[in-house]
């Protein structure tokens, strides 16, 4: 018998959109995403999810200790950022002026970058 595989899904943010988070311990912080993990549907966001990870000493640490950095967070928990208005929005997709599918706003309309 063969095994199912899940293929991920469209995303709707990217690295480098500004997003909120929207439910968890870091609820309410806005950031960066600093990467995606497509795989897992989930995304790093510059200063939210900030875990405290333990190092040994090592040649570019050399005292060791302990180090906070983020983790990453499930997609569903973010909300991407308008960029005219500066509250969350969905994001839709449309065609533009040159017949490509680009990302926009569902509040503003605006196309996002």
């Amino acid at each position: 018998m063969e095994k199912k595989v899940n293929k991920p899904a469209k995303l709707k943010i990217k690295k480098g959109d500004l997003v909120k988070v929207i439910a968890g311990d870091s609820k309410g912080t806005q950031g960066k995403i600093v990467e995606v993990i497509i795989a897992k549907n989930r995304a790093i966001v510059e200063g939210a999810n900030m875990v405290s990870k333990h190092t040994k000493p090592n040649a570019a640490n050399p005292n060791g200790g302990i180090i906070k950095q983020e983790a990453a967070i499930h997609i569903s928990n973010l909300a991407l950022v308008d960029p005219k208005t500066g509250s969350t929005t969905r994001v839709g997709r449309k065609l533009n002026a040159d017949g490509k599918l680009v990302r926009v706003s569902k509040k503003s309309g605006e196309e996002i970058k």
